[in-house]
């Protein structure tokens, strides 16, 4: 029953070591400076050469050694064939070596596998199991050597690499401890036996290996020591003596260093009085032993943690769902509708703020829309100038243009109507921006919307994310509602209170409200028309819109400019300019000279003096009306001139400020109006439809299979979880078996 108890453990540590268990099995762990002999003796105690041997760090990796008896069978007995009845076999290779000269070399390949070529630790074990009549069952794990400085191509930092590997095994409570000394250095500076104190420090679980007993100078011992005088432990300390380098080098034998070994406690004249408690035989039987008994000690400890594991292992296979429903559509209905459900309420809930998991690190759902709205979409209308693009020139030219040829006794409102529509204009950008924002906040969220369930099936939370965003929310309307929507632009319910249904996405209809708000916003300003005109006198100048044909000529032919020209001058046709300079001062058959004067005394004084001015210039000069003159008169009005008159500074005062006083009123709606927009189009109605859409959608029998389709990497992951609870349940089981037999 004793030698089931080692097997068992070694079952069950290969089956946690393939499986990732954390189940902390009895074990005995080596543990020793480098050339204290740790490698020596393990191959003294398997009877073999089969580890790695070099300079430096030679054991990088643990090496967890399980020696397995197994009887010589009678068959083979007095039979000339050659039979193997040693073998090594590893638990990463399928593969039975009998060569121990090949184990040594797959270790060192297995080594620079993992660990590298740059003498690097690795923590991951190698597992070997060997194979001998000549053994005693036990397991054994072979640590690196402590080291102090690094030598050569070691890591600066190899001292704590060591230390922290074999701390993480010494520390459990179920390895005991085989702290392998050298015999000849003192015993105060014993790293093995330091560390094997700050882990243990009464000595409980710590067993003295004493080697190169040989080796110590003449007139010294260490009878003290392995009696337990010097350095108590509750498992004491047992001396050997292995080969050395020389005997290594000879090619000496396992069984002439075993003789070599007994006869030299049997003739020592401090250690033949206790030669029978010492040497490598006597080592293995005492941790076959010692591990026997610690096991059987810890069976009841084992049997707890096994409980636990096997409740932690249900828990994470449930977490992972039931494979089952792949041959159910009812069931894979049931699941698709009930993973929309909880997204469409994880969605609103995150909206809302009333999610279960609130991040208290950073604002999220309902929280960054508000502070899109009232801190990114506030502060860039703040930082919008009114007036900062118009300088004096733009206004006094728009006031000039909005006159017309005719003087104004007040400041035309068609000046303010015309510079004051491009500013508004100005509030669309960070209005769109608004919308954007808002709508990449609802995509997020809705990728956040992701439960523990759900992401077993990417597939499903793919499509569920995809008719859940903004632009998949849409319908049809008819023409009639998308006119009385368009409408509306100055309220924020659309329709009936509805949210538009046109074949837009919302997020678009969104940008066009906020489009539409602004153009209405702009549209705000009324001005009235001039429906009425003085009627024009026989002679005076119309304007371009109403132009005098020439005799002879249709009412329609040539262009305004033309016309205006012909008549004005009177080419082609009798004019106010046209004629003698007498027939122009004096009375006419027409009366044109006397109708243009009244005109002109009763009109813009500047174009008075200027026609003036051409007149005495013809009368002076008796020619013809010069062209480039008044050309030059036109373009240095049309310059405007370097300074502003009085009357213009005044005009053009007036304006801006009423520009900077009807803008901010307009901020102002739209700071309102467009938050609203966004929240009643965009997010109250996704939150109001996001399930319905989901439904509509996703809730196909022939898209269940697809859509719950798991990821390989879970997959993966529940068989191997299925497999440790397996584990757990039939260890537990076995466990169970053997603490009924012993009692």
């Amino acid at each position: 029953m004793d030698a089931d108890l080692i097997k068992l453990v070694n079952k069950l540590q290969d089956t946690f070591a393939n499986l990732g268990g954390e189940l902390d099995m009895p074990q005995l762990a080596v543990v020793g400076s480098q050339s204290a002999g740790k490698s020596s003796v393990l191959e003294t105690i398997v009877g073999r050469d089969f580890l790695p041997r070099g300079q430096g760090i030679v054991t990088r990796r643990p090496l967890v050694l399980q020696l397995i008896h197994t009887p010589v069978p009678e068959s083979t007995l007095g039979s000339s064939e050659p039979t193997y009845t040693e073998w090594g076999q590893f638990l990463h290779i399928d593969k039975r070596f009998t060569d121990f000269n090949e184990i040594r070399r797959e270790i060192e390949q297995e080594t620079f596998r993992v660990a590298g070529q740059n003498k690097g630790i690795s923590k991951l074990p190698i597992h070997l199991r060997i194979y001998s009549p000549d053994v005693l069952d036990l397991t054994l794990v072979d640590l690196p050597g402590l080291t102090k400085i690094p030598v050569g191509d070691q890591p600066s930092d190899i001292e704590r690499q060591i230390r922290s590997l074999v701390v993480d095994y010494i520390s459990k409570p179920n390895c005991v401890i085989l702290a392998v000394s050298a015999a000849n250095v003192d015993l105060a500076n014993s790293e093995s036996l330091k560390l094997a104190r700050s882990v243990d420090p009464q000595g409980r679980r710590t067993i003295g290996v004493l080697t190169k007993l040989d080796l110590m100078d003449a007139g010294t011992n260490a009878l003290d020591i392995l009696t337990g005088r010097v350095y108590p432990l509750k498992l004491g300390f047992i001396g050997v003596v292995c080969r050395s380098q020389q005997d290594i080098n000879a090619s000496k034998s396992m069984s002439d260093a075993l003789d070599s070994e007994t006869e030299f406690f049997r003739n020592h004249p401090a250690y033949r009085n206790i030669a029978h408690k010492n040497g490598t035989k006597y080592l293995a039987k005492s941790l076959n032993q010692v591990l026997m008994n610690h096991i059987r000690d810890k069976l009841p400890d084992m049997k707890a943690r096994l409980n636990t594991l096997m409740g932690q292992a249900q828990q994470e296979l449930n977490s992972f769902g039931d494979a089952a429903i792949y041959g159910d559509t009812n069931q894979q209905g049931a699941l698709v509708l009930r993973l929309m459900t909880q997204f469409a309420r994880d969605f609103v809930a995150s909206i809302e703020g009333t999610s279960v998991d609130i991040s208290t690190k950073e604002l999220s759902g309902g929280a960054r829309i508000y502070y899109i709205f009232n801190d990114v979409f506030g502060t860039a209308l703040a930082s919008i100038d009114s007036t900062h693009n118009l300088d004096n020139q733009d206004i006094r030219t728009a006031i000039r243009n909005s006159t017309g040829p005719r003087p104004s006794l007040f400041v035309p409102e068609i000046a303010f109507d015309l510079l004051v529509k491009p500013q508004i204009k100005l509030l669309e950008a960070p209005s769109l921006r608004c919308v954007e924002l808002v709508y990449e906040e609802l995509v997020k969220i809705c990728h956040n919307c992701t439960s523990a369930e759900l992401q077993r099936f990417p597939r499903l939370h793919a499509q569920l994310v995809e008719p859940s965003s903004v632009q998949s929310v849409n319908g049809a309307a008819s023409p009639e509602e998308d006119e009385e929507t368009s409408e509306d632009v100055n309220g924020v319910n659309g329709v009936n209170g509805l949210p538009p249904r046109d074949s837009r996405s919302v997020s678009s209809t969104v940008h066009d409200r906020a489009r539409t708000t602004i153009g209405a916003a702009g549209e705000m300003v009324t001005v009235p028309k001039r429906h009425t005109s003085p009627k024009p006198l026989h002679g005076t100048i119309r304007p371009h819109s109403q132009p005098v044909a020439a005799p002879g000529s249709s009412p329609h032919s040539g262009t305004a400019k033309e016309t205006f020209l012909n008549y004005f001058f009177g080419q082609n046709g009798p004019g106010p300019l046209a004629g003698a300079s007498a027939d122009r001062a004096g009375g006419h058959p027409g009366g044109a000279p006397a109708s243009v004067g009244r005109d002109i005394n009763g009109g813009d004084p500047a174009l008075h003096s200027g026609l003036m001015a051409g007149k005495r210039d013809l009368e002076g000069n008796n020619a013809a009306f010069d062209m480039k003159s008044l050309g030059k008169h036109i373009e240095a009005a049309t310059d405007g001139g370097p300074q502003l008159t009085m009357r213009e500074e005044m005009e053009t005062n007036l304006i801006r400020s009423l520009i900077a006083s009807y803008f901010n009123i307009v901020r102002q709606t739209i700071q309102d109006l467009v938050p609203k927009s966004i929240m009643h189009f965009l997010v109250n109605n996704t939150s109001q439809q996001v399930q319905n859409r989901l439904v509509a959608s996703l809730y196909k029998p022939e898209l269940f299979s697809d859509l719950l389709n798991e990821d390989e990497t879970l997959v993966a992951e529940r068989t191997r979880v299925k497999a440790l609870l397996d584990a757990y349940k039939e260890a537990f089981r076995t466990l169970s078996e053997v603490t009924l037999k012993s009692t």
